[in-house]
């Protein structure tokens, strides 16, 4: 009888360990899965890091070019200012010059009128 208990109790052993294979044999292929994605993950992550380092450099020379358009527009505004009170000037001096005209056309007008 102990060797009937032996042999039932090595089929049940048996037979859980049938049953543990298909399970075994799933988790092989999940390990197998999550290895190759790891793999994916760690490859995207340096392509990531690369384009965030091309971004960085891109930012950099977007900066720079600002600068200089900031640097160049304020040349620009100050060339301007500087044409503009030069015109101004101009246009003072002009109108002075025909102020002095007119006063001068007149007196002679007058002058003549009364000579």
């Amino acid at each position: 009888e102990e060797a009937l208990q032996q042999w039932r109790a090595a089929e049940r052993s048996a037979a859980a360990a049938r049953r543990g294979r298909p399970a075994a044999a799933a988790s092989a292929v999940a390990a197998a899965e999550a290895a190759e994605a790891a793999i994916a993950t760690s490859e995207a992550a340096k392509v990531a890091l690369e384009a965030m380092a091309v971004a960085e450099a891109a930012a950099g020379e977007a900066a720079e070019a600002a600068k200089v358009a900031v640097i160049a527009a304020g040349a620009g505004v100050e060339d301007v200012e500087d044409d503009v009170a030069s015109a101004d000037s101009d246009e003072s001096a002009a109108r002075a010059r025909y102020g002095a005209a007119v006063v001068k056309a007149s007196a002679q007008d007058a002058a003549g009128k009364t000579g």
